[in-house]
C-alpha cells in the first residue's frame, strides 16, 4: 500500500510530465487559454494515460520483452519483440484517442469545437507516450502500479494544465510589459511553478536527517569528556616521566 501511495504522489508532484520533463507542452500552451477546455483535455488525458498505460504493460510484460511469449511454450522463450515497442504502444494510444473523441463528440459538442485539431493530436502527444515509455523503463512490477502511474500521471498533466490556464485567464487583467505578453510570460510562470512542484521532493525523502536522540547526545558527550580527561593524565605522566629522568 506504501508502495502505490509514494508512486501516486511521486507521479504528481515530483516527476510531473509538465514541470520536470517537459512533455506535452504543445497542448500545454495552446489549450491553457481557458479554464474549460482545460477541464476538458485534462479529462481526456488522464481517462487516455489510465487506460493505455496498464494495456502497454500487459503488452510489454507478455509479449513485447525478452523472453515474454514463454507462455505460449518453450520453443518461443528465446523470441524477443521488444523493437516494436513503439508501434505497438502507439497503436494502442491511438486506439483509445479515437474512442475519447466518439465519446466527447457525442456528449459535449461544444467541448469538442474548442478542443479542435488538440483533441485527435492526443495520440501523438508526447505526454502520453512517455507515459508508457517510462513506465517500461523504470520497469513497474504490478498491473496495479501501472494503472496508478497511467492515473496519477494524467492527474499531474492535469493540475499543471489547469493551473497555468487559471493564472491565464486572470493575468488578462494585469499591466503586463508588451515584449512579454502571450507565450513570454507564460513559460516565465511556467518555470516559476517547476520550481515550486520540485520543492515536493522532501516530502518523500522525510527532509533532512534525523537528529540523534537526547539520550545518545548525552553518551557521546560523556565519552568525550572521559577521553579529553584521558588524553590529559597521559600528558601529565609522559612529563612527569621526564622530569624523573632528567
Amino acid at each position: 500500500m506504501l508502495e502505490h501511495i509514494e508512486l501516486f504522489f511521486r507521479s504528481i508532484f515530483i516527476d510531473n510530465m509538465v514541470f520536470a520533463v517537459f512533455l506535452g507542452m504543445c497542448s500545454y500552451l495552446a489549450v491553457s487559454k481557458k479554464v474549460a477546455t482545460a477541464v476538458g483535455l485534462g479529462a481526456a488525458v488522464i481517462f487516455v494515460l489510465a487506460v493505455t498505460v496498464p494495456l502497454n504493460w500487459l503488452l510489454d510484460q507478455y509479449i513485447l520483452r525478452d523472453g515474454a511469449l514463454a507462455w505460449l511454450g518453450p520453443e518461443y522463450a528465446d523470441y524477443n519483440l521488444s523493437f516494436l515497442s513503439f508501434i505497438m504502444f502507439i497503436a494502442t494510444i491511438a486506439t483509445m484517442v479515437q474512442l475519447v473523441e466518439i465519446v466527447v463528440e457525442k456528449f459535449s459538442p461544444a467541448l469538442y469545437n474548442s478542443l479542435g485539431i488538440f483533441l485527435p493530436l492526443i495520440a501523438v502527444n508526447c505526454a502520453i507516450l512517455g507515459g508508457s515509455l517510462f513506465m517500461q523503463s523504470r520497469e513497474i512490477e504490478t498491473l496495479g502500479l501501472a494503472l496508478n502511474y497511467g492515473v496519477s500521471s494524467g492527474i499531474g498533466w492535469f493540475l499543471a494544465i489547469l493551473a497555468i490556464a487559471a493564472i491565464r485567464e486572470k493575468i488578462r487583467y494585469s499591466n503586463v510589459p508588451a515584449p512579454l505578453r502571450g507565450l513570454g510570460i507564460t513559460f516565465i510562470i511556467t518555470g516559476l511553478m517547476g520550481i515550486g512542484f520540485q520543492s515536493f521532493g522532501g516530502m518523500l525523502t522525510g527532509g533532512d536527517e534525523a537528529a540523534p536522540a537526547p539520550e545518545e547526545t548525552t553518551v557521546k558527550a560523556e565519552d568525550e569528556k572521559e577521553k579529553k580527561k584521558k588524553e590529559e593524565i597521559d600528558e601529565k605522566a609522559v612529563s612527569y616521566n621526564d622530569v624523573i629522568n632528567k
